[in-house]
């Protein structure tokens, strides 16, 4: 089977794999026929970092805990990419009992069991069943595991009826197609808390978590956020903003200053500019008892924080990584009854066989598409 792999910076290609088999009981065999590309997945493909971040590593200017998840040489090729995809299920094991060939489903980017202590806890991405090191995840090369990348023909899913989620009937998959990781991603910094503060105000930094700001924009709005404004320096970002009716205040540079920010405070700020000087504005914009979510790469071993400041406004400092599988049910289901337009984040919908020259392009949100089996 083919496999889309990134081999260095700038260059991608189709590369044949062994086809996956089922090796247990609780298996399922899928076709991936929407893929999304992951706001992360951009640093290495546009910029030459593997050897950079190696260096980083080893004198201790980069936390050597992305080594664990990326390698000792991070995002050396080559290696499957992708982990956001919908996939047709073509075959399941004996023990699967809740899927059948033909049915749409949600791929999550981690590898969970459903029955650990970490995944009864809801940390499906630290399921300590798959894991062997820090992460068990698809797409981020052999350091975090054998699983590949989705962008494939075909993709072996253990665990199968916890790990994929059905599509509810009439969602179209393009609609939900980074339901994998960023969408889910972005549901987890705003809806939870909204769900608590009714109304709440809500501040996206914009920048490097390019789709994952936006479906956060998007969703604050869609909840009933009073407020809802997003910042960045990119005018193709803030018009999707806007369409998705945040109030967009653009700036002039990627760097931005307590100036750039509107004067108010907050009840939650999504922060995305994977920046110390922007978690720094994220927590003094929010007001008393505030939460602030980062949702980039932070790879400094030393990102200061303002302590002080947080102690005395009661402010919540909430990171980590996204636990997909629990939201996804909900998620789902809220944008197949209400018609969220998360498709509107999408700049660019590719053909599938065109993925290698796709990946590279610098635009937003990347989807690409082909026709599933039963259509």
């Amino acid at each position: 089977m083919r496999e889309l792999q990134f081999i260095r910076a700038h260059h991608l290609e189709w590369r044949e794999r062994p086809d996956p088999s089922l090796q247990g009981p609780r298996d399922a065999i899928v076709r991936p026929f929407v893929a999304g590309r992951c706001d992360g997945d951009t640093m290495p493909i546009h910029r030459h970092v593997s050897r950079a971040m190696q260096f980083g590593i080893r004198v201790g200017m980069i936390d050597p805990v992305v080594a664990t998840i990326c390698g000792p040489v991070p995002f050396q090729g080559p290696f499957g990419i992708g982990h956001e995809c919908i996939a047709e299920v073509l075959e399941v094991g004996p023990d699967v009992t809740g899927l059948t060939r033909g049915d749409f489903v949600v791929v999550p980017w981690a590898v969970s069991c459903g029955d650990c202590l970490e995944c009864r806890r809801g940390l499906t991405a630290k399921c300590a069943t798959t894991r062997t090191g820090t992460l068990a995840a698809f797409g981020f090369g052999p350091a975090s595991g054998p699983w590949g990348g989705m962008v494939a023909d075909r993709l072996r899913i253990p665990y199968a009826d916890h790990m994929l989620v059905r599509l509810p009937a009439g969602l179209d998959p393009l609609r939900v197609a980074a339901a994998s990781d960023n969408l889910a991603d972005a549901w987890r910094c705003v809806v939870p808390v909204l769900a608590a503060r009714p109304g709440g105000s809500v501040l996206v930094l914009g920048g490097a978590a390019q789709s994952i700001g936006l479906y956060a924009a998007g969703l604050a709005v869609a909840h009933g956020a009073e407020v809802v404004d997003y910042v960045d320096h990119r005018t193709e970002r803030l018009s999707i903003a806007e369409k998705l009716g945040a109030r967009a205040h653009p700036v002039a540079k990627a760097k931005l200053r307590r100036a750039d920010l509107p004067a108010r405070r907050y009840d939650i700020v999504v922060e995305g500019t994977s920046t110390s000087a922007g978690v720094d504005l994220a927590l003094r914009a929010l007001q008393p008892g505030g939460i602030c979510v980062p949702v980039g790469y932070y790879l400094p071993p030393g990102t200061k924080v303002p302590l002080m400041h947080m102690y005395a406004n009661d402010a919540t400092l909430k990171i980590g990584i996204s636990h997909v599988r629990p939201v996804l049910p909900d998620l789902l289901d809220f944008v197949a009854r209400t018609g969220f337009a998360a498709e509107e984040v999408t700049t660019l919908l590719a053909d599938w066989e065109d993925a290698p020259e796709a990946y590279r392009a610098h635009t937003t949100k990347l989807v690409l598409h082909r026709a599933p089996l039963g259509a």
